[in-house]
């Protein structure tokens, strides 16, 4: 049977997709035919982001994937908190139906870019980031795997970064590397436990993505800082990004499991930093 990106009457879940990469993950898997649930900690969180507010062309994420005519669902909640995201989870599925498709994007850094070297932590930033990243991913994946276990099929796409493959050269924003790091290491465990239930577990590593809010940072510390380190000498969008997560996220994709796949337009092995 010839394979399809077609995703007509599956659901799929995305978290921290009010703006940004996750907005793009939620699009794509609508205009493929998915209905489509958005978990954020505050669903009108672009109006934060002058780049990212001009971006929408509804209301809410939501509503832009029901203008593609499928059906969506959202649901706050701060990820950092187990109640909160398996209560978000049951509001999803209990308005669209149980999950076939979880992007776990939700996530984020804190502090300056050079800062929170490997030895020199803030430590309200690195169990801030260590929360966000890693304990969101988890507490997400297991309030909707064992959903997809049961059933015998669910596609599982874990965000991490290019900082979880390479460290910057000044040992800076390990928090977040170090947090992303630990998403990757846990999607090969869970994959190995799901996938004989037909149960995939992929991450997607986005490297510098010009989202509406980044591109406005890749300005203000210098494009060059950044692009030197990126052998097609481009920031990437979100659409390369959305490319990766519909081939995870289809039958395309049913005998990938327990991979990285890299979004970074070549970015070297050694980020330089300051140097």
């Amino acid at each position: 049977m010839a394979r399809t990106n077609d995703l007509s009457g599956k659901v799929a879940l995305v978290t921290g997709a009010a703006r940004g990469l996750g907005r793009a993950y939620c699009l794509r898997l609508a205009e493929l035919g998915a209905d489509v649930g958005v978990i954020d900690i505050d669903l009108k969180s672009y109006n934060q982001f002058e780049g990212e507010k001009k971006l929408l062309t509804a209301d809410t994420t939501m509503d832009e994937c029901r203008a593609l005519g499928v059906k969506s669902a959202g649901a706050e909640a701060d990820i950092t908190n187990k109640d909160q995201v398996f209560a978000a989870v049951k509001k999803i599925e209990d308005e669209l139906g149980p999950i076939d498709i979880l992007v776990c994007n939700a996530g984020g850094g804190m502090g300056a870019p050079d800062g929170n070297k490997a030895a020199h932590l803030n430590w309200d930033h690195f169990h801030g980031v260590v929360e966000r990243n890693f304990f969101g991913t988890v507490y997400t994946c297991s309030a909707v795997v064992p959903g997809m276990m049961e059933r015998g099929y669910g596609k599982v796409i874990n965000v991490i970064s290019v900082a979880a493959l390479a460290a910057n050269s000044d040992g800076s924003y390990s928090h977040y590397a170090s947090s992303k790091a630990a998403i990757r290491q846990y999607t090969i465990a869970l994959a190995q436990e799901a996938g004989r239930y037909n149960v995939t577990c992929n991450c997607i590593c986005p490297g510098f993505i010009a989202t509406g809010r980044l591109v406005e940072n890749y300005k203000k510390a210098g494009e060059e800082t950044f692009l030197r380190n990126i052998a097609m000498k481009r920031f990437g969008t979100t659409e390369d990004c959305a490319n990766v997560i519909e081939f995870l996220a289809s039958d395309l994709s049913s005998y990938v499991n327990g991979s990285v796949v890299e979004v970074t337009g070549g970015t070297l092995n050694r980020m330089l930093m300051n140097e």
